[in-house]
């Protein structure tokens, strides 16, 4: 089992706190709803110079406090919410078995590489290698065979020959994943940092041929669930997204993923499809896209994960989509934000923490020679939790202004953010807990198999969060909505 973190103190983080009042500030949501949340555990929790611990649950809180005050809207006293530090973390570690099986999720080539040296420009480079078409690419870039049989010297004896910077642009230009390691001082110099908005969640409204009035929303019986009803339409893949919109299902939102027949899953897809029916489309094809349509024309919210411009080119910007369905929100999650030299760039977590310089902090707090990962995937975790809580700020906002909204999350954003938290005297010396704790474990059949996981730390007392769906296989579902 991953490792997970250690929470002992019953005090609040006020850092946390902070965090989490400045989030809900920043979304105009009201403040009388933060009375209502208790924060427990204190301490770092968690390996790391940054506040991970402070990160994860501020996030994950802002998300659990939003569906609260959603169920107050329609109509329903405001309820006591809980997140303890532990369990969010423990969240965040993405930790899930499948039939007492723990899947191995990083292919052998990804990973950090010193490089460089052979030409005098030592440096050092992650290669993200998950998909088999990235790691065959990469090594196809490097000169070296494709496919399993090739080993990490190969690639690192390749890459002596590669200055950091050139292998990066080469590999993003042949549309792989790659980074290169930079110390914060050169990511601030760096054009797409300076590109990268103030804050965590942009909430804004999308300007149209027409305003829309408020949606009507079904009425919410008072044993339901605060988001039952609202249709989220989920077209992304990786983490951040994917928790997002697992955090949604999980206060009720009927969420439908859709996923392209033509590209690949990881593992995790058992782990993040909880909650949720798992349908196909194809936008390469005109019926694939006239589904889509017609899906949007019901949908509430509309989640995507697509790179910036991706979707604009099918004829799903978000000013199309507000056409489509007058009200709707629209939430985009990118690696490098949809502004700046970088922003049609290609990014997972463990890239956007080398590119932007946490790697080389964190080793350079342990007094490492070589660049060190942070313990867990925050950067994707709090993302997903900020999408999530962005979407449901947005919809609050239509109910009491109409109009159209867009929510803009990038994992570049929220790393600024994380940086903005401080770092954590003596953070590094928390010890690692070797298994998942027993009580934010639960296990559920699905089309995977058996699948145990964390379930979701965003307690709230009157309406729990629990996910109704077993996990299926993507395609397994038609493209309807349910209701």
């Amino acid at each position: 089992m991953s490792a997970l973190p250690n929470s002992t103190s019953s005090d609040a983080s006020e850092a946390a706190r902070s965090a989490l009042e400045q989030l809900w500030s920043e979304a105009n949501l009201p403040d009388a709803a933060l009375a209502r949340i208790a924060l427990r555990g204190a301490g770092p929790g968690i390996a790391s110079n940054f506040a991970v611990g402070d990160a994860a649950q501020a996030s994950l809180a802002a998300s659990a406090l939003a569906a609260a005050e959603i169920r107050q809207l329609r109509g329903h006293a405001r309820q006591e919410v809980l997140v303890d530090r532990a369990h969010a973390l423990a969240e965040c570690a993405g930790w899930f078995s499948l039939d007492g099986v723990t899947p191995q999720i990083w292919d052998k080539i990804s990973g950090l590489y010193p490089c460089g040296d052979a030409v005098g420009a030592p440096g050092w480079v992650r290669i993200h290698a998950n998909f088999v078409h990235h790691r065959d690419g990469a090594l196809r870039l490097l000169g070296l065979e494709p496919g399993s049989r090739t080993e990490r010297d190969a690639v690192k004896a390749a890459l002596r020959h590669w200055p950091a910077e050139a292998f990066e642009t080469a590999a993003a230009e042949a549309g792989l994943v790659v980074a290169a390691l930079r110390s914060f001082d050169e990511w601030d110099r760096h054009p797409q940092s300076t590109a990268i908005g103030p804050r965590p969640v942009s909430i804004e409204r999308i300007d149209g041929p027409a305003d829309a009035d408020p949606v009507a929303w079904p009425a919410l019986a008072a044993t339901g669930r605060p988001l039952t009803g609202l249709r989220v339409l989920d077209l992304t893949r990786i983490l951040a997204g994917p928790v997002g919109c697992r955090t949604l299902a999980a206060h009720g939102a009927d969420v439908l993923m859709v996923n392209s027949p033509n590209l690949p899953n990881i593992d995790a897809i058992a782990e993040l499809s909880r909650g949720k029916r798992s349908a196909h489309v194809d936008l390469e094809q005109h019926d694939g896209r006239e589904t889509l349509r017609r899906l949007v024309r019901d949908a509430h919210v509309f989640v995507q994960g697509y790179r910036p411009g991706s979707l604009a080119a099918r004829g799903f910007d978000p000013r199309t989509l507000a056409r489509l369905r007058p009200g709707i929100v629209v939430a985009s999650l990118s690696a490098y934000g949809s502004s700046g030299p970088w922003a049609g760039r290609r990014g997972f977590d463990s890239l956007v923490q080398t590119a932007t310089g946490f790697n080389h902090a964190e080793a350079d707090a342990a007094g490492a020679a070589t660049p060190q990962a942070m313990p867990v995937q925050i950067l994707d975790f709090a993302s997903g939790f900020l999408l999530a809580f962005g979407a449901q700020a947005a919809l609050m906002r239509q109910q009491r202004e109409g109009g159209s909204w867009h929510v803009q999350v990038s994992l570049a954003g929220t790393a600024r953010w994380l940086r903005g938290l401080g770092r954590v005297a003596g953070g590094l010396d928390v010890p690692r807990a070797t298994s998942v704790p027993a009580q934010f474990l639960v296990s559920e059949p699905s089309g995977f198999g058996r699948l145990a996981g964390v379930r979701h730390a965003g307690e709230l007392a009157e309406t729990p969060p629990l996910w109704r769906l077993p996990s299926m296989p993507p395609g397994t579902h038609q493209p309807v909505w349910a209701n």
